[in-house]
């Protein structure tokens, strides 16, 4: 790995938000870019990360989070960051939290449905705390009932609190590049929209 990746890897390994990290560059080298570093100036940088808590180890051996409601926490972790609920996407922030509920350290372990389900609740409470709208009626249209909808929907209502309807789709549509009159976003396409939604959330937009 070059020095300039490391750097990368550092950033996410400590969970610096962007402030913190350029920060961090501007102190050691006066410059708020490692792109625009020396290769010399790119140590110094790392050095300092190091000094901070980076252990540059390798992933091999870090198991991703696993087990019959790993997928499902997972999802609706993410959702919680898209939704600027939560500073750290990573895999070990969600952990902490499932050991937070269960006393559990691993997500594999959590194989009571029991546990399972007071993890899921909690984060669906959570993202509800958030603005997004669970409920289901029988009248419900088909593509309302996607979690990716409800979610990006409660994301823009936090961006666009008095804004009508109208233009979610239409703003949807643009993040898509193209019209949704026929056809509503598949579960891929909510996904671009949800991230998208979140970049503007944690830029400052909501």
């Amino acid at each position: 790995m070059n020095v300039l990746a490391a750097i990368h890897v550092a950033k996410r390994d400590l969970g610096l938000d962007d402030g913190a990290y350029r920060a961090v560059l501007a102190r050691v080298t006066g410059k708020s870019s490692a792109g625009a570093m020396s290769e010399s100036e790119r140590r110094m940088v790392l050095a300092e990360l190091r000094r901070l808590g980076f252990k540059g180890s390798s992933k091999r051996g870090r198991k991703a989070p696993s087990g019959p409601y790993a997928k499902k926490a997972q999802a609706l972790w993410i959702a919680l960051w898209n939704l600027g609920a939560v500073a750290d996407k990573r895999d070990q922030a969600l952990l902490a939290f499932v050991k937070r509920q269960t006393g559990i350290e691993r997500t594999e372990w959590v194989l009571d449905a029991g546990h399972g389900r007071a993890v899921v609740e909690a984060l669906k409470a959570w993202c509800e705390r958030e603005g997004v709208d669970w409920s289901v009626g029988q009248s419900t249209e088909d593509h309302k009932r996607r979690y990716g909808y409800k979610i990006a929907l409660a994301q823009w209502r936090k961006l666009h609190p008095s804004a009508p309807m109208p233009d979610f789709w239409r703003d949807i549509g643009e993040m898509l590049g193209r019209t949704l009159v026929a056809e509503k976003p598949s579960d891929e396409e909510w996904i671009r929209a949800m991230n998208a939604l979140g970049e503007e959330i944690r830029e400052g937009g909501g």
